[in-house]
């Protein structure tokens, strides 16, 4: 297994610290709003990451944290005139409801950071007491980044050429590399934070200082690790924007308490773009999932999903992608597409008295398309080529079927495929054969229809068929046999 490792921006061999476990950190959602689509792009890479480890036997255990608490949590919560923890808790269940529609399993703990305060007192207790950090006049622990040696070492920053500048500090969560300074550990609390505050029992220079204070972003991610798998993970994901400072500063902080290396491999996902351009309010381009939800109020919502989701799979994870809703209606197409396969498929099934055994080159056919999927899979989840190759055995299946060369073992054999395709892409869905029962009502109307085909009477045909889809029943022709089935 190869993996584009950030830390070293090189392509390693995965091993991983341990051959029980797996240990898989990604940074959850500040739940001040809906999660956007770059967000959800973002997880879904994530969920591509986690189900293709575990495709190939890994032990994965991960972890996710909920930013509940940081400066736009506490903003956005005061302007809704709404205690923080019920706000937050509403965008929580929106972004958990969001992410499971698009097939992305959750996280094994999810953890809210505001549960998390007697860990972030503890670390940045041990910052202190090893002159990491240091409580300023202002009332805010900041973390010394002159104490840590490797600071450049995620985002490749020059601390030589960086403009750092002594005692220059950062109070605000986020900044970029050209404000690189001692970033805020604990914050001191004002009168805008409202009720947002813990009263936390620190030790500096030998005395106890008590302060009204509440948690920097940083310092909650590297307390959610800790807590949940010590001091060493080998795996961290995110996008890029997170790079700096927020994975940086994760490093600094828990190699600073820890003194062993934090995460042995870091993953990001590249851009997202809509119509070319950055998505922004102003710019009339943001989206949530609600939004194409309304957008696409017509299509069924399990095609809607599972469109959305390959969509963001179309693109190497660490590439830009160029959302547009041409290339949504085009997936949404392309998931249709699989569906009346995977009914087709089951129909011959059911239909078929080919019963005679897997061919020994129908045998050599799938294990070509199987290795060539896994060779691609293990080459740092390039899953555009991975669904190449899917697409490759859709067409050999199409051709298959249309000429009736499959026997029904072969047929089912086939299904396996696409189930073991879906383990790591989860765009198939096979409850697309389960069907309500046909009224008897509707299939005397499809069999006079089929009767007024057969005797060329095409006039009375077209009225039945008419008729049927004015009841929401839509007629499919193959080549053997006629049937409906609910729109």
């Amino acid at each position: 297994m190869l993996i584009n490792n950030t830390k070293t921006r090189s392509i390693e061999e995965f091993k991983p610290l341990s051959s029980r476990e797996v240990k898989v950190y990604y940074c959850g959602p500040t739940v001040y709003n809906y999660a956007h689509i770059w967000n959800l792009r973002t997880f879904v890479f994530e969920d591509i990451v986690v189900r293709t480890l575990r495709f190939l036997s890994y032990n994965v255990k991960t972890v996710m944290n909920i930013t509940d608490v940081d400066d736009k949590t506490i903003r956005d919560s005061i302007a809704a005139w709404e205690d923080l923890i019920s706000f937050t808790q509403k965008y929580t269940k929106i972004f958990i409801e969001d992410i499971k529609k698009l097939n992305i399993v959750p996280a094994d703990n999810i953890v809210p950071v505001t549960t998390l305060i007697p860990e972030m007192v503890r670390m940045i207790q041990t910052m202190i007491n090893r002159k990491n950090a240091y409580l300023w006049e202002d009332g805010s622990v900041y973390f010394d980044v002159k104490t840590f040696k490797k600071y450049w070492n995620l985002a490749w920053i020059d601390m030589c050429n960086c403009g750092l500048q002594s005692g220059a500090r950062v109070n605000s969560d986020e900044y970029d590399k050209e404000n690189v300074a001692d970033f805020v550990l604990w914050k001191a609390w004002k009168e805008s934070d409202w009720a947002n505050f813990w009263n936390e029992k620190f030790t500096i220079n030998g005395s106890e200082v008590i302060l009204k204070w509440r948690p920097g972003w940083h310092i909650e991610c590297s307390a959610c690790n800790m807590k949940y798998f010590g001091a060493q993970i080998d795996i961290h994901m995110w996008g890029v924007d997170l790079i700096f400072p927020h994975h940086q500063n994760e490093i600094a902080q828990t190699e600073s308490c820890s003194r062993k290396e934090f995460s042995k491999y870091w993953l990001h996902s590249g851009h997202l773009m809509v119509d070319g351009k950055k998505m922004a309010k102003s710019a009339n381009n943001f989206y949530r999932l609600k939004d194409l939800e309304e957008k696409y109020i017509d299509i069924k919502p399990s095609v809607l999903y599972r469109a959305i989701r390959l969509s963001f799979m179309n693109a190497k994870y660490n590439s830009e992608v160029n959302f547009t809703f041409d290339k949504i209606e085009s997936n949404i197409s392309v998931i249709n597409s699989i569906d009346e396969l995977i009914k087709n498929i089951n129909r011959e099934i059911e239909n078929s008295d080919n019963l005679q055994t897997v061919s020994r080159d129908f045998r050599e056919t799938m294990q070509d398309y199987i290795h060539e999927y896994m060779y691609h899979l293990e080459d740092d989840f390039n899953i555009p080529e991975c669904l190449a190759v899917m697409h490759n055995f859709i067409k050999f299946l199409n051709t298959s079927l249309r000429e009736k060369l499959l026997s029904v073992p072969e047929l089912s054999s086939a299904l396996d495929m696409f189930k073991t395709f879906n383990q790591v892409f989860a765009i198939v869905d096979f409850d697309v054969v389960v069907s309500e029962e046909i009224p008897m009502d509707i299939i005397s109307k499809l069999e006079a229809r089929n009767a007024a085909k057969k005797s060329k009477d095409f006039e009375l045909a077209d009225k039945i068929r008419d008729e049927l889809i004015s009841l929401w029943y839509k007629i499919v022709d193959s080549r053997d046999w006629s049937y409906v089935e609910k729109i």
